[in-house]
């Protein structure tokens, strides 16, 4: 008999619901199961959306979501956490806040506030809010190639530009910070540049060429948390989780008449061809 006991680890995901089931917390919980890392949720938004786009988007209060936080942490704990889509300024503050109170010292920010086309998702006094209170808090913070243009000042076409991104994003506070090249062009494209205050390193994986990428910012950030749940150092954990997604990508879901997401259940997945 297996002894599922109290030390299985314990993940939490902060963020936005995917009626698609692409994204959002519905790939974040997925990404934790097959980490074997039990997963908890605190929904900060609930989207109507599918493969072609979102078309609707209605914010819970943040009351909501510190609620949730507090009934995990109260009972079962946290062992990491990870941020995804946290919409405004409100709900912003309420997380960072929990975060501190509730003792959450395993957090992965996802810093969604730009789409990897370029649009910017959430409003300004959003992102100073996410700069001045969370991600000084995160272990990680995880921003695309558009994302880390606003947090760092400047524009970003090279890796040199990457790396000096990375390094003045770490000064807002994180331990880590991970700029990620997936809206890069040619070689950049999905080279990531990370970097740790005495430590700086150009991470690469195997590029998979599919269309169907949706979900692959949530699914990267959610292994990272859910590998320092399992005991991982933050660099470690950011190395295995490129390699989950990298995999989940080859094995992308066909699915809708748009953009389809990245496939979770390769692990169970006998003998099965890679769709690329």
């Amino acid at each position: 008999m297996i002894n599922l006991s109290q030390s299985i680890p314990v993940a939490m995901t902060i963020a936005g619901s995917d009626s698609g089931g692409g994204a959002g917390i519905q790939a974040d919980l997925r990404t934790f199961a097959f980490h074997k890392v039990h997963g908890t949720s605190a929904i900060t938004c609930i989207t109507a959306q599918n493969t072609l786009g979102v078309n609707r988007v209605d914010a819970l209060l943040p009351e909501a979501v510190i609620a949730q936080m507090q009934a995990v942490a109260q009972d079962i704990g946290i062992q990491a956490a990870k941020t995804g889509m946290l919409l405004n300024r409100e709900i912003i503050a309420a997380v960072a806040e929990q975060v501190e109170q509730l003792g959450i010292t395993q957090l992965v920010v996802d810093p969604v506030m730009v789409s990897r086309t370029g649009a910017q998702l959430i409003d300004d006094a959003a992102i100073a809010t996410l700069r001045r209170s969370l991600i000084p808090q995160a272990t990680i913070v995880t921003p695309n190639r558009y994302e880390a243009q606003i947090l760092s000042g400047f524009e970003i076409a090279t890796l040199t530009e990457m790396q000096a991104a990375a390094q003045k994003i770490y000064q807002l506070g994180a331990k880590a910070v991970l700029v990620k090249g997936g809206g890069m062009t040619q070689a950049l494209r999905g080279v990531d540049v990370w970097f740790a205050g005495d430590r700086l390193e150009t991470l690469t994986t195997e590029t998979i060429d599919t269309p169907n990428t949706h979900g692959t910012g949530c699914t990267l950030s959610a292994a990272i948390a859910a590998n320092l749940a399992l005991g991982k150092d933050p660099l470690t954990a950011t190395r295995l989780a490129k390699s989950y997604v990298t995999t989940a990508l080859k094995y992308a879901l066909n699915i809708g008449k748009g953009q389809g997401p990245v496939g979770h259940f390769f692990p169970l997945l006998e003998n099965a061809a890679p769709t690329v």
